[in-house]
């Protein structure tokens, strides 16, 4: 999911990309989109982008001339319009010439050229969102990287909040507090701090102070040699520092390597993969936290941890094993299922009886059938198993019957 610095750096990439460049037209929006349209249409517009935290700004400004009040008069927009977007689970941005359109661009821009270009949102899975007209978002907090004092201030005169009663892996998702962190963020900070994930947020964050006296000194490291399964030594850069400077710090470090060129159509993640410490990491752990969401870590997770412990990978493998699927089309065949050796069974026995009646029958004298028995008189052990068997649905043999309703 993109995090703080993956929407700062689209917005560098915006801004990197038109610089210069010239829209026209109207702001297109594609038919499987269920977001609202954006109402703006001009002859000619320039865009800019700013992020704060999880969320990027595109200004649409159009450009002065002296025929404002005809363009007023056509519909033409003659006032700036922001349009704030929030990325989801896999939303970038994409400059491309109109016949490279990416396959899942939803909000399109057309720039006045020949041959014509179009700067795209682009999201595959469709979580992301745009408000036009829009506004930061009230409920968000300051941005970890480049509102630092805002937001260090924000979190320490908040502490008593019942947020802070959560495990403190839980509240760095927190939007209202930590504006920019996400799921690796919060592993990557907490693994160089040695904080386990699964302790209450407030017992870490209590003794710090709302100004960071420290904010020019870089963070004292440590290298510890962590022996993994295989025969390889990793040496881990352990961090001293406080929790709230490294939120800060940290997601820095990831714009700090996209900043000489960030294209998404490169895909290219392996300098990132080589940054990570925790996340996604061989030898490290995974728990699902209380929000179902996968927390990463190593060592004990903490008293807080979830009871049942359960990782997601063991998770995973019961779904491909098991059906859980209780349609009642599925339920139908698993019943059929169920039914087909009982029947079995009850045909088997049902030759199994017929064998033992004609063994009977075999013992028996033809005198002592004709005989009916007397009231009263006790039958031997043979007799009332060949009239319980008969009493089945399966038809038996004249004789048999006879004595079977006497």
């Amino acid at each position: 999911m993109p995090e703080g610095p993956e929407l700062h750096l689209g917005s560098l990439y915006v801004n990197k990309m038109c610089a210069g460049v010239v829209f026209t037209g109207p702001v297109r929006k594609s038919e499987v989109s269920k977001s609202p349209d954006v109402p703006f249409t001009c002859e000619a517009y320039r865009i800019t982008a700013s992020s704060r935290g999880k969320e990027v700004k595109l200004r649409l400004t159009p450009m002065k001339s002296d025929d404002s009040k005809q363009r007023s008069k056509a519909g033409q927009a003659d006032q700036a319009m922001d349009v704030v977007f929030r990325f989801g689970m896999s939303g970038y941005f994409r400059f491309t010439s109109e016949d490279e359109l990416p396959k899942h661009s939803h909000l399109r821009f057309y720039s006045k050229e020949t041959p014509c270009r179009v700067l795209s949102f682009v999201d595959t899975r469709r979580f992301g969102s745009w408000q036009a007209n829009g506004t930061w978002q009230p409920d968000r907090g300051p941005c970890i990287m480049f509102e630092y004092e805002s937001f260090r201030k924000n979190v320490v005169t908040h502490l008593s909040d019942r947020a802070f009663d959560r495990p403190i892996c839980e509240v760095l998702l927190n939007q209202k507090y930590f504006n920019g962190i996400g799921n690796y963020l919060r592993a990557e900070i907490l693994f160089r701090l040695n904080i386990p994930p699964f302790v209450p947020a407030r017992s870490v964050l209590e003794g710090l102070e709302s100004e960071d006296l420290c904010e020019n000194e870089k963070p004292l490291k440590t290298e510890i040699k962590d022996e993994k399964a295989s025969d390889r030594v990793k040496t881990v850069k352990e961090e001293t520092g406080d929790l709230l400077r490294l939120c800060h710090t940290v997601p820095l470090e990831v714009v700090n390597q996209g900043g000489k060129g960030y294209d998404p159509k490169k895909e290219d993640y392996s300098e990132f993969k080589a940054w990570l410490q925790c996340y996604y990491v061989d030898g490290m752990k995974s728990l699902r936290d209380h929000n179902g969401r996968t927390m990463w870590f190593n060592g004990d997770p903490g008293p807080m941890a979830p009871k049942d412990l359960k990782s997601p990978k063991a998770k995973k493998r019961a779904k491909k094993t098991e059906d859980h699927d209780y349609t009642d089309k599925k339920k139908g065949a698993k019943g059929g299922s169920k039914s087909t050796p009982k029947k079995k069974v009850v045909k088997q026995e049902t030759k199994t009886a017929k064998k033992e009646i004609e063994k009977s029958e075999e013992m028996v004298s033809p005198q002592k059938k004709k005989r009916p028995a007397a009231r009263g008189r006790k039958t031997s052990s043979a007799e009332p198993a060949a009239v319980v068997l008969v009493a089945g649905p399966e038809k038996r043999s004249g004789r048999v019957t006879r004595q079977s309703s006497k």
